[in-house]
């Protein structure tokens, strides 16, 4: 008679007793949740998982291809052959790139991603990768979205596993998180054209991780995504990591709206308020708890100003110098920064700033 009377938990309640939230409890979170208490919560459990260090990887952003054969209304960095900007980096143009990020940036990390090219084999990648561990064995190669790895799948009429595993032997150490945007069907439907669906991006993931490939996980927010869409992706994610333990981080990342098509066709004419940013920032951070630790603040997108704040907001990493990179850079965000100024950044909030690699382990600390 007791439990019948007992009022029920609040879903913040139960993130703060650590108890894993439902996908009812995060739609309840998004919508109706005060954004001081959302805030408050996330920040509370990121200094019991995290502490105060705030992580930061020194990468260099490399694509070697800006044609694509998807047509994304979210993306405005995409060429197709015919344009006049388009490009495919030759293996001596690589080789060049990562002389200047690792010998004069000091980068650890060679983030390695691009378009959907229709007509490179996987031995164009192998070369690639196998090119630069030849110049610099020691750089870790964080290349290949699983978009992209389906991607060359079906192009190459290979398997997606045995893709994997051939660039894996050519030098691939881990795979970025993008390609995921949102994984419900109808949305997904509404801003992606000629690219995998959400279930193939996350069997993609897992075949990675089975033979030791880990890497990040991302969601694209502030488009046309609802509340439900938002957490029905992250909780997918959750689910995949529990059982593979392959994440290294979540990094929900801003929609950027200049020059893409949404924009043009006044589908979405602005973005996402930062209130917005904070939330799912937040909700992240709620949802994630007792399954992946790190969540990352994506400063390029959100702007620097922006980042410090969703720092307190359940962030404990703030992804990189991300020198070069070039996708966000085509829809208006500018993207300089150095080491020290990520570093100044963090102190500047309180917080403890520490260098890492791609995998979370410290390599600088100051």
């Amino acid at each position: 008679m007791s439990s019948i009377l007992t009022k029920p938990t609040s879903a913040l309640e139960k993130a703060m007793n650590g108890e894993e939230l439902s996908f009812k409890d995060g739609v309840d979170l998004l919508k109706n949740e005060s954004l001081f208490l959302l805030g408050n919560a996330a920040n509370h459990i990121r200094k019991e998982i995290c502490g105060e260090n705030v992580t930061f990887v020194s990468s260099y952003y490399l694509n070697y291809t800006n044609i694509c054969a998807a047509s994304c209304q979210l993306c405005a960095f995409y060429r197709k052959e015919k344009d006049d900007d388009a490009y495919t980096l030759s293996n001596e143009q690589i080789i060049k790139r990562a002389e200047m990020a690792i010998e004069e940036l000091k980068a650890t990390e060679l983030h390695i991603v691009g378009g959907f090219h229709p007509k490179l084999g996987l031995e164009y990648y192998e070369g690639m990768f196998k090119s630069v561990k030849a110049r610099f064995p020691n750089v870790v190669i964080k290349a290949l979205t699983p978009a992209e790895i389906f991607f060359i799948s079906r192009v190459t009429k290979n398997s997606v596993r045995e893709v994997l595993v051939r660039l894996k032997e050519a030098g691939l150490d881990a795979l970025p998180g993008g390609g995921a945007e949102i994984f419900n069907k109808s949305t997904r439907d509404k801003i992606v054209l000629g690219k995998c669906s959400g279930e193939e991006w996350l069997n993609t993931a897992e075949e990675a991780h089975k033979i030791g490939l880990r890497g990040n996980c991302t969601m694209l927010f502030g488009h046309i995504e609802t509340p439900e869409d938002v957490v029905d992706h992250i909780i997918r994610l959750r689910e995949l990591n529990k059982k593979t333990g392959g994440f290294t981080t979540f990094i929900p990342l801003k929609f950027s709206l200049e020059n893409t098509q949404l924009e043009k066709e006044h589908i979405i004419t602005t973005e996402s308020p930062s209130t917005y940013d904070l939330r799912i920032i937040a909700l992240s951070r709620l949802l994630l708890a007792n399954a992946l630790q790190n969540v990352s603040v994506y400063w390029i997108a959100l702007g620097k100003k922006l980042a410090q704040v969703a720092l307190c907001y359940g962030g404990n990493d703030l992804v990189g110098t991300a020198f070069s990179e070039e996708i966000f850079k085509a829809a208006g965000k500018p993207n300089h920064t150095t080491t020290d100024e990520l570093k100044f950044l963090i102190k500047e909030i309180g917080r403890q700033p520490v260098q890492r690699d791609t995998f979370f382990k410290s390599v600088k600390s100051r």
